[in-house]
């Protein structure tokens, strides 16, 4: 009979979540993953399989915690709503105390060498969904009328993309909560207004 399992793999799971968002994949190493989840190597690959397949475990964890926030800011009633909820939540999400700062699925893709490939490709699509779901809401606003005439959803999607993932970048180089802010505000400005008659 094998032995039970004297960890339990949910918390050790958050651990390696933490050092994925901390460090990138690459920079996670298993030392690293290991004695922050408090396990073995054995234990390691038993539960989880190799260092890509915990990693793909750990974003799926950290999917699940963020995905309740932007589906709360997608349901605001104007797309300008959305963006401006998206925009401050992400500066106080970015900089909270209680985890590492910036995005996982920004930083984890930071420095990936050709080897970690899958992985790379796996954020980017994380990545695309988000711009994807903000598209079709402004799409929406597009055809209905209440976005300007000649607004390109597409590039509106991007603009806001960039500028999110920017802010992780920022936050993780030390800016602060409210130096993020004053981007987000900064980001407002350039919406699409109609012109003036």
């Amino acid at each position: 009979m094998s032995r039970p399992r004297t960890f339990c793999e949910v918390t050790a799971l958050d651990r390696a979540l933490d050092v994925f968002w901390r460090s990138g994949y690459e920079g996670a190493s298993i030392s690293a993953l290991t004695e922050a989840m408090g396990i073995n190597r054995p234990s390691l690959y038993a539960t989880y399989g190799n260092k890509e397949e915990l990693f793909q475990r750990a974003l799926a964890r950290y999917i699940e915690l963020k995905n309740e926030f932007f589906e709360e800011v997608l349901k605001e009633p104007t797309a300008r709503d959305v963006v401006a909820k998206l925009l401050d939540g992400a500066a106080e999400i970015l900089t909270d105390p209680e985890h590492p700062v910036g995005c996982l699925s920004v930083q984890g893709a930071l420095a990936c060498s050709a080897d970690s490939e899958p992985v790379h490709l796996e954020l980017a699509k994380i990545r695309a969904n988000y711009e994807a779901r903000l598209r079709e809401r402004f799409a929406e606003e597009c055809a209905d009328g209440r976005l300007p005439p000649g607004t390109d959803p597409d590039v509106l999607a991007r603009f806001v993309a960039t500028i999110s993932h920017g802010m992780s970048v920022q936050a993780s180089g030390g800016a602060t909560c409210e130096q993020l802010r004053d981007v987000a505000k900064m980001a407002m400005r350039a919406w699409p207004v109609p012109d003036a008659a």
